[in-house]
């Protein structure tokens, strides 16, 4: 079984030291879902949300959360991100919103807590604008689906290959 690398010999939290890993370009894709009544859903199609542009803000906010991953996760390396995207898509059939976030960059180590990371903040700021009119909306299905680069090679959730 693989040894947990944020912790010492003496089971102390520590920042995993990257300086002798090579530079290598790496990805990662993290997706997220929120469901909600379909009311809802079609006031974020159609423009209706008071707080305005539901995507768009929910968009930016899973970029910008990206950029700030370091400082809202202890133990993870603040990196120079070469590109952020946040791709947001509205299934009427299962009355959702599917966000996938992308993140690149070429460096020591891997940047899945920062595609997580925006998955995450995207899926909570619909949660946010929308709360007034449905309480009830659930964020789930928050997980990797897709990383590569560095020594542990590609990773692809079995049912959920990148686009």
């Amino acid at each position: 079984m693989s040894k947990l690398t944020h912790l010492d010999e003496e089971g102390r939290a520590q920042m995993v030291d990257v300086s002798g890993k090579d530079e290598t370009e790496r990805v990662a894709i993290a997706g997220a879902t929120i469901t909600m009544q379909p009311e809802t859903l079609k006031l974020i199609i159609d423009g209706g949300v008071k707080k305005g542009d539901v995507l768009s803000v929910a968009r930016l906010a899973g970029i910008m959360a990206a950029k700030k991953t370091a400082d809202l996760i202890p133990l993870c390396h603040p990196l120079a991100l070469s590109q952020v995207t946040v791709d947001i898509t509205c299934d009427e059939t299962q009355n959702a919103v599917e966000i996938r976030a992308t993140c690149r960059l070429t460096g020591r180590t891997g940047v899945e807590m920062e595609a997580l990371t925006a998955a995450s903040v995207a899926a909570l700021t619909i949660y946010d604008m929308c709360k007034a009119v449905d309480r009830g909306m659930v964020i789930g299905d928050v997980r990797l689906l897709h990383k590569s680069g560095g020594k542990s090679g590609t990773y692809d959730a079995a049912d959920a290959a990148p686009k």
